[in-house]
């Protein structure tokens, strides 16, 4: 078994691995005559691979063997890996190997655990949002507030994380929770009034004089956190209420067309069958296509990565995501019957997987600034909400915008 050591930046002068090593023997380390020399004497069984970190630009590596010393002030890091040559006598080779499977075993099961809870919550998440956008209305309005409530607690709380607050002077946390319900209040308000750009400006104003006029020192930073935290938290979802609820158009043109021939009447009928409906069930559908599509052409073909902000996502997942992206959104449209024109399919498509391609970068570049994996713990196995509908934030309003202005008559 390999033991680890890492030694910081300090005067050495004399060190015991008694209680750091995870072997069975003794490893001593003999004093130095100086406090800038470290001495290694490694035991005779051994093979003592040792690796030190000089804090210079270059970062580079000295390999010590056996009974050298080293003198150096700027040592910021030293590991040391011992590996024994033999077995001790008594000991079988399944004695010694068999703490390491039972660890394996037991790694195992818990990613299998993991994966049936994503899996059970995710069927469980994904049927109950298909409900939701089939009620409309005030029901579908409300889950989007509570939703954005949660998902603009946690964005403040990864505001304050150790990782961003470190660099910056967060807002106070009077001023977080007032955001919070402010941004929670924007849907219900575009649902009644149809539009939000008066209350947001509102909203931003009064956040902005609270934080000017605090006891405190005033910090830009905490002006630009909040201000973002509204617009990324509040301003953005909204537009999946105006496309939902606001476009009320009939999007199947003729009573022949399957799926509104056949919607049952106490559920709507066919008039059920707005371009608002049609659009957010193609736009989510087209999400969760490319999101799966990218994860499993990432774990089968994946070698090119696409950025720092995300290292697990490859080039070669990107371009799946994209293709499978476009294939839902283009046979959606021909089974509901809208868009009408293929390519304005092939185009919503394309909108939708780069805006929930980046809506996913922006989160993750907020995670790793904050040094954290998950936004929150809300979902066994998925995180927090931040983290399941990061990919939809930028897409409604780049959906809404794309149906109402440039398709002619909503694409009808």
């Amino acid at each position: 078994m390999a033991s680890l050591l890492e030694i910081y930046r300090c005067n050495l002068t004399s060190l015991s691995l008694n209680s750091l090593c995870s072997c069975r023997s003794r490893c001593p380390f003999p004093s130095s005559s100086s406090s800038k020399t470290l001495i290694l004497t490694p035991p005779p069984y051994s093979n003592l691979n040792l690796r030190v970190f000089f804090d210079e630009s270059s970062r580079r590596i000295v390999r010590l063997k056996r009974g050298i010393s080293l003198n150096h002030h700027r040592i910021i890091k030293a590991v040391a890996r011992a590996e024994p040559d033999r077995i001790d006598e008594g000991e079988t080779k399944e004695e010694v190997d068999g703490p390491l499977m039972k660890d394996s075993a037991s790694e195992s099961q818990q990613k299998a655990s993991q994966l049936r809870k994503r899996v059970v919550f995710g069927l469980g998440i994904g049927i109950s949002v298909g409900g939701v956008v089939l009620a409309g209305g005030w029901v579908f309005t409300v889950v989007i507030a509570a939703a954005v409530f949660v998902g603009a607690r946690e964005y403040f709380e990864l505001v304050r994380s150790r990782g961003i607050a470190t660099g910056m002077t967060p807002p106070p946390r009077y001023v977080s929770r007032v955001c919070s319900v402010i941004c929670a209040l924007m849907p219900i308000l575009t649902l009644y009034f149809g539009n939000i750009d008066v209350s947001v400006t509102s909203a931003a104003f009064v956040v902005a004089m609270a934080l000017l006029l605090q006891r405190e020192n005033p910090r830009f930073a905490q002006l630009s956190s909040a201000m973002f935290g509204l617009f990324y938290c509040g301003y953005l979802p909204c537009f999946w209420v105006k496309l939902r609820c606001g476009l009320a158009a009939p999007a199947l043109n003729t009573t022949l067309a399957g799926v509104g021939a056949a919607w049952p009447i106490l559920l709507g009928g066919q008039t059920q069958w707005t371009v608002g409906l049609v659009a957010t069930l193609i736009s989510i559908s087209s999400i969760i296509a490319a999101d799966t599509c990218a994860f499993i052409g990432g774990k089968a073909f994946g070698r090119t990565p696409l950025t720092n902000i995300s290292p697990k996502k490859t080039w070669e997942g990107t371009v799946a995501g994209l293709g499978g992206c476009i294939a839902t959104s283009a046979l959606l449209s021909k089974i509901l019957c809208w868009p009408t024109s293929f390519l304005s399919a092939i185009a919503l498509g394309v909108l939708n997987f780069f805006g929930s391609l980046f809506g996913d970068l922006t989160e993750s570049m907020i995670k790793r600034d904050a040094g954290v994996k998950d936004s929150g713990s809300l979902i066994p196995g998925h995180g927090g909400i931040l983290d399941r509908v990061d990919s939809y934030i930028f897409t409604g309003a780049l959906v809404y915008s794309f149906v109402k202005t440039l398709l002619p008559l909503y694409g009808v």
